[in-house]
C-alpha cells in the first residue's frame, strides 16, 4: 500500500535550483558584503580624520570649569547653589578654581546662609593667595556686619580678619568697634579673636583705637565663651611682642576662676595658660589657685589635663615643702589616666611625662608597671617607654625591671633591641646592687643574639667599664675575646671595641693580629674610630712595646699627620708625635696614660636652664620637641602678606583683582576643559566672556551697594574710574548676569 492510498499529505521537496543560479546569487551577495565593509571603513576613516583635525585646530571642548561658570550664573537658586557646593568640593580635594572668583562672588548677596557661608569660605581660602582679589568683596562684608542675624554679623566679620591685606584696617576697623559690643555673645567671641588678627596687621593703629583696652573690659563679660576667646587674643598678641598685655589683678584673677569650670575645653585651654604665667604672691592665693585648678585634672580631654598639670607644676615652688609631697601625689593619677588613650596622644603625654619627672622625679615612682611595653604599642611609643622606665628605676624596683628589658631585648625591632641593650646598661650603672645581674644578662643575650645586638653591646660594655673599671672585667673581657671584628658595623661600635683593647692589652688575646686589622683599614675608617686607634697603638707601645706594635706605632704616625684630612685627628697625631720625642718615660705616661673621669650615668638630661623653659612648654609643641618654642617658630611680621602688594594703594589693588580676574576668565576654557563634546566654532567662542562684558559686571555688583562709608564710596568710584579707562570702547548693554544680580 503506497502513500496515496494511506491518505497521507506531504510537501514536495524544495526546489534549490540549477546549479549555475546558486552560483549568481552567491556572488551577488559577495558583492554586497564587500560594498557594506568599504562603507563602513570610508565612515571610521571620516571619524578619525574629523577627530584628528579637530585636534589639530584646537577646537574649543568644554569641560568642569565651563560647567561650573555655566551652573553659577543660573537662573535658579537651587542649581547656583548646589554648583557652588561643587566648586567648593573641587577646591577642599585642592584643584584650583580661582578663575571662578567673579562668578562666585556674584552669590555673595543672598539671603541663603548656608549659600554665604560658602562663599566666605571660598574667599578665606583664596585670600592667603590672592589677597588683592578679596578686597573686592568689601563692601558685602561691611553690609553684612550690620545684618540681623548674629551668624551672617560674626561670619562677615570673621572673614576680613582673615584677609590678611593691610588695606583691610581702613574697612575693618568700625565694623569691628561695634561688633565687640554686639547683643550676641556668638558675635563678640568672634570679634575678640578677630582683635588679634587686626593686630598682626597694624599693631600701632589697633593699640591707638583702643582695641585691647576693650579686650580686657571683655574679660568681664558675662558669657563665658567670650572671656576665653578674650584671653586667648591677648595671650596670642602678648606672645607675638614679647609684652604682657594681659594684665590679671585679685578681680580678674577670680572672675577667671570662676569661668573656668563652665566654659568649654578649649577656653578651658586658654584659661589654664593664662593662669600658668600668673605670678601669684601669696601661699594663701596660690593654694586658692590650686584648689580650683584640681578638678580640671580629671578632665576627659588631655590638652585641658596637661594644662592643669602645667598650672601646678608652676605654682609648686611657692608651696611649702609638707604640702609639695602631697601635691605631688595628686599628679600622679591624671598622668597615668593619659597613657589609655590612643598612640598618637600617648606618645604627646609621654613626652610631657619625661619633662615633668625630669623635675620632680618622685611623681611616678610607684607608676613603673603602667609604663610597661604592650605587644600592640607602635615603635615610637615602645622607646619611649623604655626611656622613662630607667628613670624610674630605683633599688626596689630594679631587678622587676631588669627582667623586663631583658624580654624586650629578645624582640624582632632592631631599634627595640638597641634601646633595650642600653636601657640594661644605664640600669646597671644607676643601681650597683643590679650591676652584677645586668652583665649576666647581656653576657646571656650575647651568646644567643650575637648578631643583633653585637654593635649596641659594645658600646655598653665601653660604658660599664668606665663605671666599674675591675669589677666586672672577667666577664667583658670573655665577650671582647669572642668577639670578631668583622662583625661591628657601627662607626660608635668599633670605637668603643678599639678602646676597651687599648685600655685592657694586657688582657686581650691576639692583641698584635686584632691591631693589624683595624690598621688595614685606617684610611677608610671613621674619624672617631681613627682617632681611638690612634691612642690605643700609641697606650700599648707605652706599657707592652713589641717590634710589631712599633711598626703600627710608626705607620699610623706617618698617614695621621699626612694622609688623614681631619684635623682634630691630625693635631692628635702630631701632638703625640711631639711627646713620643721627648726622652723623659714618666712624662709620656702622665700625658698619654690618664685615665678618663669615672662615667656616673648616661641617661640625658636637660640643662637646668632648659628644663625651666620646658616646663613653660608643657601642653605645647615645644614639649614634643624638647625644645622652646622660641627654637623652632620664627616670629615674620605679615608673613602671609606679599610686600609687594602692602605698598600699593587701594586703587591700584582694585586694578590688579581686575586684570586677574579677567585673564583667569579667558584662559580658563584652554585651560581647564577637557571634553569632547561637538561645538561650532560660534558657540565655543560664546561661552568665553569678553573682556569688557567681566568688567561691567563686576562694576554693576559693587555700585549696587547703598550703605557705605565715605572711605568706601571713595574706593567704589575709583573702582568705576578704573573699570571705564580699562574696559573697551563699546556699548553697555545689560547681559544675562546683570538681570541675574537683580533678582537680590
Amino acid at each position: 500500500m503506497n502513500r496515496a492510498e494511506l491518505g497521507l499529505k506531504f510537501k514536495p521537496r524544495k526546489q534549490f535550483g540549477h546549479p549555475a543560479q546558486l552560483q549568481v546569487n552567491g556572488h551577488k551577495f559577495l558583492k554586497r558584503f564587500i560594498y557594506f565593509s568599504l562603507a563602513n571603513l570610508l565612515i571610521m576613516s571620516v571619524s578619525k580624520l574629523e577627530t584628528r583635525l579637530r585636534k589639530l585646530f584646537n577646537v574649543p571642548r568644554k569641560g568642569e570649569t565651563f560647567e561650573f561658570r555655566e551652573g553659577l550664573v543660573s537662573q535658579y537658586a537651587s542649581e547656583r547653589k548646589d554648583t557652588i557646593q561643587r566648586v567648593i568640593a573641587a577646591m577642599t580635594v585642592g584643584k584650583d578654581v580661582s578663575s571662578l572668583f567673579p562668578d562666585i562672588l556674584k552669590n555673595i548677596a543672598t539671603h541663603d546662609h548656608e549659600q554665604k557661608k560658602l562663599v566666605y569660605l571660598y574667599l578665606m581660602n583664596y585670600a592667603k593667595t590672592n589677597p588683592e582679589l578679596c578686597i573686592l568683596a568689601v563692601n558685602t562684608f561691611v553690609q553684612d556686619t550690620e545684618d540681623p542675624n548674629p551668624l551672617v554679623r560674626a561670619l562677615a566679620i570673621r572673614t576680613m580678619g582673615c584677609i590678611r591685606v593691610d588695606k583691610m584696617t581702613d574697612y575693618i576697623e568700625i565694623p569691628l568697634k561695634r561688633t565687640l559690643k554686639d547683643d550676641n555673645p556668638y558675635v563678640r567671641k568672634t570679634a575678640a579673636i578677630c582683635v588679634a588678627k587686626f593686630f598682626d596687621l597694624n599693631s600701632r593703629l589697633c593699640v591707638e583705637q583702643g582695641f585691647l583696652d576693650e579686650l580686657m573690659d571683655l574679660l568681664d563679660d558675662s558669657n563665658q565663651m567670650v572671656v576665653a576667646n578674650s584671653i586667648s587674643a591677648l595671650i596670642e598678641i602678648s606672645k607675638s611682642t614679647n609684652s604682657n598685655f594681659l594684665k590679671i589683678d585679685s578681680k580678674i584673677l577670680k572672675k577667671l576662676l570662676m569661668t573656668l569650670n563652665e566654659c568649654t575645653e578649649w577656653g578651658r585651654i586658654s584659661i589654664l595658660t593664662a593662669l600658668a604665667d600668673y605670678n601669684a604672691q601669696e601661699v594663701a592665693e596660690v593654694q586658692h589657685i590650686i584648689d580650683r585648678v584640681s578638678p580640671q585634672l580629671q578632665h576627659e580631654n588631655p590638652a585641658v589635663v596637661l594644662s592643669a598639670v602645667k598650672v601646678i607644676i608652676k605654682q609648686l615652688d611657692k608651696v611649702e615643702e609638707d604640702q609639695k609631697e602631697s601635691l605631688l601625689k595628686r599628679l600622679s593619677s591624671p598622668l597615668v589616666s593619659l597613657l589609655s588613650t590612643p598612640p598618637e596622644i600617648q606618645y604627646v603625654a609621654l613626652r610631657n611625662i619625661r619633662i615633668v619627672l625630669e623635675k620632680y622625679p618622685v611623681v611616678l615612682a610607684r607608676e613603673l608597671r603602667v609604663f610597661f611595653i604592650k605587644y600592640n604599642d607602635p615603635l615610637y611609643l615602645k622607646l619611649e617607654k623604655i626611656d622613662i622606665l630607667v628613670r624610674l628605676a630605683d633599688e626596689s624596683n630594679g631587678l622587676l625591671l631588669l627582667a623586663e628589658l631583658r624580654e624586650y631585648a629578645l624582640e624582632i625591632e632592631p631599634e627595640v633591641i638597641n634601646k633595650s641593650v642600653n636601657a640594661i646598661g644605664q640600669l646597671a650603672m644607676k643601681i650597683p646592687k643590679v650591676s652584677k645581674k645586668a652583665i649576666d644578662v647581656l653576657y646571656e643575650l650575647f651568646i644567643s643574639r650575637a648578631d643583633s645586638l653585637i654593635d649596641q653591646l659594645v658600646v655598653v660594655l665601653q660604658n660599664l667599664l668606665r663605671r666599674y673599671p675591675t669589677e666586672y672585667l672577667t666577664t667583658i673581657i670573655t665577650i671582647i675575646g669572642d668577639l670578631e671584628f668583622d662583625t661591628l658595623n657601627t662607626s660608635d661600635a668599633i670605637a668603643s671595641y678599639v678602646w676597651i683593647i687599648g685600655e685592657y692589652s694586657s688582657e686581650i688575646a691576639h692583641l698584635e693580629d686584632r691591631l693589624t686589622t683595624l690598621m688595614s683599614q685606617f684610611q677608610d675608617s671613621d674619624p672617631a674610630v681613627q682617632s681611638a686607634l690612634l691612642t690605643t697603638i700609641v697606650k700599648i707601645n707605652l706599657t707592652k712595646p713589641t717590634p710589631v706594635t712599633q711598626k703600627l706605632l710608626q705607620q699610623i704616625l706617618n698617614e695621621a699627620t699626612k694622609e688623614v684630612e681631619n684635623a682634630d685627628v691630625r693635631d692628635k697625631a702630631y701632638i703625640y708625635w711631639r711627646v713620643l720625642s721627648t726622652d723623659d718615660v714618666q712624662l709620656q705616661k702622665k700625658i698619654i696614660m690618664t685615665k678618663l673621669p669615672v662615667l656616673e650615668s648616661t641617661i640625658d638630661h636637660f640643662p637646668p636652664l632648659l628644663l625651666n623653659e620646658l616646663v613653660n612648654e608643657i601642653s605645647n609643641l615645644g614639649s614634643v620637641y624638647h625644645k622652646p618654642a622660641s627654637s623652632f617658630i620664627k616670629s615674620i611680621d605679615g608673613e602671609l602678606i606679599n610686600t609687594q602688594l602692602q605698598s600699593k594703594k587701594l586703587e591700584e589693588l582694585q586694578q590688579l583683582a581686575k586684570t586677574e580676574i579677567v585673564n583667569n576668565t579667558v584662559k580658563a576654557e584652554n585651560l581647564l576643559d577637557f571634553d569632547d563634546n561637538d561645538d561650532s566654532p560660534q558657540n565655543s567662542s560664546a561661552a568665553v566672556p569678553s573682556t569688557g562684558n567681566v568688567l561691567d559686571e563686576l562694576n554693576d555688583l559693587f555700585s549696587n551697594f547703598s550703605a557705605q562709608t565715605p572711605q568706601q564710596q571713595t574706593g567704589s568710584s575709583m573702582i568705576n574710574n578704573a573699570i571705564k579707562q580699562t574696559g573697551p570702547d563699546q556699548p553697555q548693554k545689560k547681559s544675562s548676569n546683570e538681570d541675574l544680580l537683580d533678582l537680590f
